[in-house]
């Protein structure tokens, strides 16, 4: 008996999944061409953002739980 492989893309399963793949992939670069076109940055946002992260801490009477 001579043993055939079939090649991948002769089942119908992987033909399907290919196609799927193939879509969803597409719809996701419609999507992000569509929403994610420009990075929204607010107009003062380096300024927020250091002002943020280089502020002094709240007292530590804040963060701290009471014991029970």
């Amino acid at each position: 008996m001579p043993d055939e492989r079939r090649s991948f893309w002769r089942l119908p399963l992987a033909r399907e999944i290919a196609a799927i793949v193939v879509l969803k992939v597409a719809v996701l670069l419609v999507i992000k061409s569509i929403w994610f076109d420009a990075p929204t940055v607010p107009h003062d946002g380096i300024q927020r953002t250091s002002q943020h992260l280089f502020n002094t801490a709240p007292s530590s009477a804040l963060a701290e739980e009471k014991p029970r």
